[in-house]
């Protein structure tokens, strides 16, 4: 049985060790969980979060940004680059944001 109360000691996604590592605290149906970082960057709903944040403002950058190219029909090469970075950036800096403010304070071993 996996632990879903956030402890100190386990993550609650794969029971590894938590003491001495980065570890990262969500708060999950009123109860906060604690994971590693692997299992934090795949945490589902900080991920549907980003990716909702990404597909917001990467559609209003794009049409700032790129709209007359677009609405004149003007496809060059570099929007097959510009346009998919446009969404990445927002879903990363999501991402970023959600770990840093779910970081869980450094505790040593012992």
């Amino acid at each position: 049985m996996r632990p879903t109360v956030a402890t100190r000691d386990r993550c609650a996604a794969c029971t590894t060790a938590l003491l001495g590592r980065v570890s990262f605290q969500f708060q999950t149906n009123g109860d906060p969980v604690a994971k590693c970082w692997r299992c934090a960057l795949r945490h589902p709903p900080m991920l549907r979060r980003s990716a909702g944040v990404a597909v917001v403002v990467g559609t209003v950058l794009t049409a700032i940004n790129q709209g007359d190219v677009l609405l004149a029909g003007q496809w060059t090469g570099a929007l097959s680059w510009k346009i998919p970075l446009t969404y990445v950036v927002p879903f990363l800096v999501a991402t970023w944001g959600a770990l840093l403010n779910g970081r869980m304070p450094d505790r040593p071993e012992g």
